[in-house]
């Protein structure tokens, strides 16, 4: 009972010092993971806590679950729009990229520890998928939004990786482990297959869960409930029977965010506590696995390869796997330097240690080393690279709050709180006069703590705490009509955008003759919105640029992967 109590004290302690902590280092722009990681290093048996902790087997066992809940929450924040943007370049980073730096990295180890090809490329497998949430931490602590291009590619690409390094490092293992000095054909056939099956029961995992979360009438605190065992059940029915569990799960995440919901926003909500949670209970395991005196004895070899891996092996990768799709280079540099290692190359680390292989604390210690050195370099230069590379765009408005309204055939249905400031283009304005998008309906004003009528109030003032119902399409243009977008200079709208704002329909050549530009050879009967699509080659996003004369058209407005509004600079 005693020893009981004292593990939930400790539990209890290290979570609740992980939360109060993160509240600081976030105002530092310091990556939280760092955090949780130091501290569970300083509860450890070489730090103040003098905790003894060796359990490989736990340790694995919480990061698998971990990260399934982490992968879970990260598939239904993924919207089809990232998807759409992303999906090429992202699954080749996330494969061939994995594979290629894994190779690059087993070049270098073999010199470096005498390690044979096999144990190279099994150190390169483990340290070679990266971490694309930490570094959102950091942009989302810093206020920062970054072009759509670039951030779908990161969150499809973090969303693939994974499995595809777990596979890696779990045939290398086995092969490792049964004697043999060489990889067979039959690794491609099990890769093919892995994800072949895990893509297929991820998809239908998703819709079931759809399914069954919009036919039953539950109270509403379990409806997330429901959703996180279902999507373990997914996770761990998938690995049954032989496929990628975390692609499952991560596939399974994206139906679910894509997807009419029954209580869909208190999903996301009591899912974005998980994932936190899996996130500072996987640091916090393997900050207290790792031992700070075995990682002194690895620095220097260890440092190598964290320098070889972000300065050659990473951008390598990058700039091969990014050549069919053409990115800009400002955009390829940003997605280089964001190769930001975190807990799944610590996870991969500790399968050798399950398997019992030689040298395994040495993969382990060398990956703890790499990731920490990752977090401290690139975790606090990345909101400095992205406005280096002006690869920045205006941050969303959001409301105040967001309550769940579905009913049956209406899922999507929301209630909306603005909370007005003395800017917000809705104040002065009659309430019969809001633009309002259709299907929606002003539900209330609270003024002087007095819940008002929309027709007992004529004009909105500063402080009234408006609530609308509509439904989620609805809420950009909601977002427009009662909030004042608030930037730094440089992200100012007229400063960004321009001054000027064109429709996309509007003749390409008619523009050109009344701004005095050249038309492009070939373009005159194209509407502008079609000559930017073609030049961002289908693909186009807020904040994409093209400079033709003395002006600049700068994309305003995407929706459906077609550009709406065009800003117009002069240069």
């Amino acid at each position: 009972m005693e020893h009981a109590n004292h593990l939930i004290l400790i539990g209890a302690a290290l979570i609740a010092a992980s939360v109060i902590v993160s509240a600081f280092a976030s105002r530092a722009g310091t990556p939280l993971l760092l955090v949780f990681l130091l501290l569970g290093m300083l509860a450890g048996e070489d730090g103040p806590g003098r905790i003894q902790f060796n359990d490989v087997q736990l340790t694995y066992l919480i990061g698998s679950i971990a990260l399934g809940v982490i992968l879970f929450d990260g598939g239904m924040r993924t919207h089809a729009q990232t998807v759409r943007v992303g999906i090429g370049p992202g699954v080749v980073l996330a494969t061939i990229g994995v594979a290629l730096t894994a190779a690059v990295i087993a070049f270098f180890a073999v010199f470096l520890f005498s390690f044979t090809w096999l144990q190279g490329l099994l150190l390169g497998a483990i340290v070679g998928s990266t971490d694309a949430a930490a570094v959102f931490s950091v942009l989302s602590a810093r206020g920062l939004a970054i072009k759509r291009r670039v951030s779908a590619t990161l969150e499809i690409e973090s969303g693939c990786n994974d499995p595809m390094a777990v596979f890696l490092t779990i045939v290398l293992v086995q092969t490792i482990a049964a004697g043999k000095t060489g990889l067979d054909w039959t690794v491609a056939g099990r890769l093919i297959a892995e994800f072949s099956i895990g893509g297929a029961a991820g998809l239908a995992g998703g819709y079931l869960m759809v399914a069954v979360i919009n036919r039953l009438d539950l109270a509403q605190a379990m409806y997330p409930l429901l959703a996180s065992s279902l999507a373990l059940l997914v996770f761990g029915a998938t690995g049954a029977i032989g496929g990628s569990g975390f692609l499952a799960i991560y596939v399974a995440g994206l139906v679910m965010g894509n997807s009419q919901v029954h209580s869909a926003q208190n999903i996301l909500r009591v899912h974005d506590g998980l994932a936190w949670l899996a996130q500072i209970g996987m640091f916090l395991v393997l900050g207290l696995l790792a031992t700070p005196k075995e990682l002194l004895n690895v620095a220097h070899t260890a440092l190598l390869v964290a320098i070889v891996l972000i300065v050659i092996a990473r951008p390598l990768a990058v700039v091969v796997c990014l050549a069919p799709f053409r990115f800009p280079w400002r955009e390829q540099a940003f997605i280089a330097w964001m190769g930001l290692r975190g807990a799944v190359p610590i996870i991969l680390g500790v399968f050798p240690l399950v398997a019992g292989l030689e040298n395994a604390w040495l993969y382990f210690n060398v990956a703890f080393f790499v990731v920490l050195v990752s977090l401290f370099l690139q975790g606090w230069t990345v909101a400095p690279a992205a406005r280096l590379l002006q690869l920045e765009v205006p941050t969303a408005s959001l409301p105040a709050g967001r309550y769940d309204l579905g009913t049956a055939g209406h899922w999507d249905l929301e209630l909306m709180r603005y909370d007005l400031a003395d800017d917000s283009p809705a104040i002065g304005t009659a309430v019969a006069h809001l633009p309002l998008p259709e299907q929606s309906s002003l539900a209330g004003v609270l003024r002087n703590d007095r819940l008002e009528s929309p027709d007992r109030v004529k004009t909105l003032q500063p402080g009234d705490r408006v609530y609308v119902i509509a439904s989620a399409p609805h809420v950009d243009a909601l977002n427009r009509a009662f909030i004042a977008p608030h930037h730094p200079e440089r992200l100012e709208e007229h400063k960004f955008f321009g001054d000027l704002v064109l429709d996309a329909d509007a003749n390409l050549a008619d523009v050109a003759q009344f701004y005095g530009v050249d038309v492009p050879r070939g373009a005159s009967d194209t509407s502008l919105g079609d000559y930017l699509q073609r030049i961002f080659r289908k693909r186009p996003v807020v904040g994409d640029r093209l400079k033709v004369g003395r002006v600049e058209f700068v994309v305003r407005e995407v929706a459906n992967g077609r550009v709406k509004r065009v800003g117009l600079k002069f240069r």
